[in-house]
């Protein structure tokens, strides 16, 4: 078998009593589409947050092409990742946020060359070519000079899009992207990543309330309850013939909610 490009091996995550995640097992496979699903507190965001290591794992082991990320591997056994190694193995994973996190005080070109520059040691020109292809990718190229308080909300999140991009990650998390986004704004940002599942080859994993964007895009959608996955299958599988009755609960309800 291929190996996984993400493995969430037996991995628990806890705040105090409180489980958020529980032995949870997902693999992920190169260039896979996987919309994750499910009512808050099902430990679906934290998902993503553990994959970027914003929060530490209590129990078991995430691998990213084969690599722990979270462990390294010292006399022949696993020991927990030091710096060095987690950062090594995150630069092949990119993020984007729901509240697009970017600097305020920097152009929108600046953004995407901030940490190219910084972190892959790459030259400004080098650099702003690429941010600049980018930008351009996601129909930006005429506000390469903008700072976020002269974009919209799309524009902007568009720009985070592109930012996580300059590091050219081999996975792409997706953290309710369109939640925070007038309505009227949420079609040019799922355009975007409707073109980057179509053109490139990533490895996409998106925690979303769309649910009819996750029926289209998604090669697989996951069913988060209670930190565990409930289900898990095709879009068509899940959607049009739910077997867990939390599923069908959730889905009924996301359907009256409109």
């Amino acid at each position: 078998m291929t190996m996984p490009m993400v493995r969430f091996d037996k991995v628990t995550k806890r705040y105090g009593p409180l489980t958020v995640l529980d032995q949870l097992d997902l693999d992920v496979a190169r260039g896979e589409k996987v919309a994750i699903i499910g009512p808050s507190g099902s430990g679906k965001t934290t998902v993503l947050r553990m994959i970027m290591t914003l929060e530490r794992i209590d129990d078991g082991v995430i691998y990213v092409e084969g690599e722990p990320l979270t462990h390294m591997t010292r006399n022949g056994r696993l020991v927990p990742a030091d710096a060095r190694h987690i950062r090594q193995v995150r630069a092949k994973i990119g993020m984007v946020f729901q509240h697009f996190n970017l600097f305020p005080h920097m152009t929108a070109l600046a953004n995407c060359t901030e940490a190219p520059m910084t972190v892959l040691r790459l030259k400004r020109k080098e650099a702003e070519e690429r941010a600049g292809d980018l930008l351009a990718m996601v129909g930006l190229a005429d506000k390469r000079g903008h700072y976020p308080s002269q974009l919209s909300g799309g524009q902007q999140q568009r720009v985070a899009i592109a930012r996580a991009l300059a590091m050219r990650p081999k996975v792409m998390l997706f953290d309710e992207v369109t939640s925070a986004l007038d309505p009227e704004l949420v079609g040019e940002v799922l355009n975007v990543i409707r073109k980057l599942g179509a053109e490139h080859d990533l490895t996409m994993l998106m925690v979303t309330h769309q649910m009819g964007f996750a029926k289209e895009f998604a090669d697989r959608v996951c069913f988060f309850y209670q930190g565990r996955i409930a289900e898990q299958g095709s879009p068509s599988e899940l959607f049009g013939a739910p077997k867990n009755d939390r599923t069908r609960q959730f889905l009924r309800a996301v359907l009256e909610a409109g």
